[in-house]
């Protein structure tokens, strides 16, 4: 079974722009609730169907699949909720571990978030000095809730 342990963060400042070039991701969600989620996504001309099920602690089970492009394509336009959320992605190493960034563009541009993948939920590693304050768990940063509640809508 597929299990996902990711820890979510703000920016602290822009340092981390001089160690990476994006990717450009399109993606959608079929069904997003608190239980689970159903996300279609596009990136570098390839389609992936991903269902995650409920978290506990900062771990969930997650599925990924590789679909042919034009059904991706498809099942964004007729079958996911509107808007369509895009953003730019940064891969970026730090002391051998892979820091991923997104750029929010749309509804959320301005926000920036920085995730991390784990192998355990108690495993060690070191924050980048562009690393700002832990929003792992607070669900107004989920992607699923930025499509219903996008930034350019936070009153805070």
């Amino acid at each position: 079974m597929g299990k996902e342990i990711e820890r979510k963060f703000l920016l602290a400042n822009d340092q981390w722009r001089k160690k990476g070039e994006g990717t450009l991701f399109r993606q959608g969600y079929i069904l997003s609730d608190p239980a689970k989620t159903v996300r279609v996504r596009i990136c570098n001309h390839k389609g992936f169907l991903t269902i995650k099920g409920i978290g506990k602690g900062i771990s969930r089970p997650e599925f990924e699949y590789e679909i042919p492009f034009d059904d991706a394509d498809f099942l964004l336009d007729n079958f996911c909720e509107h808007p369509i959320l895009e953003k730019i992605r940064y891969r970026i190493e730090h002391q051998e571990m892979i820091w991923e960034i997104d750029e929010f563009l749309g509804e959320n541009a301005g926000l920036l978030l920085a995730e991390i993948e784990l192998e355990t939920e108690n495993q060690i590693f070191s924050r980048p000095q562009w690393v700002g304050r832990e929003v792992t768990g607070i669900t107004r940063y989920y992607n699923s809730s930025l499509v219903k509640y996008p930034y350019k809508d936070w009153k805070d």
